[in-house]
């Protein structure tokens, strides 16, 4: 699969863009399978550092995201190294993918809880940031409702913004709301199998899960050898690893 062109010029316009059908439901369904039981091993373990969700009453706890899956599970590997997705990859940023790290988002059914506004390059310090990118892989069917990523339309092109932490949540970083211009604000809902790529640079967020069914999301990020960043993003990442392509 290579990526249509016109879908490769709302990317260079937008900043992003969604790829329908580069996996099968029921490849998108196993992986979603095995998230849910790591993820509910985890919220029941109280992993060090895990982060879970709370029900509006403040009393269940639900899986809210997978840290570093790639390590964990063998079909992941396989999975977010399937050359389906590594051609359309190569195709957006101008040479060979390679993984820089990944999450899986999980989203559950009434209280997954929202995203910020954030731009990726402002954690991984990345450049040249045009060949940073984000491949977003949808799990579910994923829309609106149950907290599709949005965009600001055009963020890439403008500069990495300042962010600080959200009160209560140190580990959200977000721009001052006034630099955030809404009006050019897009949805981008992706059918399970789908995949919606990002720029480095793009602002982004998602909603809260306000429907009842789940939301998990992939987020694989990936750079060509040429990147380099002013942080530990690309010395700490996977491709550097002897085992990456195990």
């Amino acid at each position: 699969m290579n990526l249509d062109r016109r879908l490769f010029d709302q990317y260079l316009e937008k900043g992003w863009t969604v790829v329908e059908g580069v996996y099968s439901a029921s490849e998108a369904d196993r992986i979603a399978e095995i998230a849910l039981a790591i993820s509910q091993k985890e919220v029941q373990t109280e992993k060090k550092g895990y982060k879970a969700d709370l029900s509006p009453n403040g009393v269940q706890l639900a899986p809210r995201k997978i840290d570093v899956p790639f390590w964990k599970e063998s079909a992941f590997r396989a999975f977010v190294l399937d050359p389906r997705l590594l051609r359309l990859l190569e195709d957006l940023i101008g040479g060979k993918p390679l993984l820089v790290t990944d999450q899986i988002f999980m989203k559950p059914p009434r209280f997954g809880s929202s995203k910020p506004y954030h731009q990726d390059n402002f954690y991984f310090q990345c450049k040249p940031a045009d060949k940073v990118v984000t491949a977003w892989i949808a799990l579910d069917d994923v829309e609106a409702a149950n907290g599709c990523l949005r965009y600001i339309d055009g963020s890439h092109r403008g500069p990495l913004l300042p962010h600080a932490p959200v009160p209560g949540e140190t580990y959200n970083l977000v721009p001052p709301p006034e630099l955030i211009d809404l009006s050019r604000e897009s949805l981008a809902p992706v059918r399970k199998g789908g995949v919606v790529f990002h720029h480095s640079m793009a602002l982004h967020t998602s909603h809260r899960n306000e429907s009842d069914r789940w939301r998990r999301g992939y987020a694989t990020h990936w750079a060509t050898a040429e990147v380099t960043s002013a942080n530990d993003t690309i010395p700490k990442a996977y491709f550097h690893r002897p085992d990456y392509s195990r």
